[in-house]
């Protein structure tokens, strides 16, 4: 079964993965956040202010 994270769906992460400008979200509050590498991990989100940004392309692989 696929997870889902919160307020970030399966199609915004492989939108963002196709469009190569470097997108993570945050799984906290469903921030978009540029200039995320795609193996980010815990990054500070600048919405919400905690560290649960993932780049999109490690959040696929948990969806996988």
């Amino acid at each position: 079964m696929a997870r889902q994270f919160k307020r970030v769906t399966t199609q915004q992460l492989v939108d963002a993965v196709q469009s190569g400008d470097f997108i993570g979200f945050c799984v906290g509050c469903g921030a978009e956040v540029y200039g995320v590498e795609p193996d980010a991990r815990k990054y500070i989100c600048e919405v919400c202010g905690r560290p649960k940004v993932y780049g999109a392309e490690e959040l696929l692989m948990y969806i996988a």
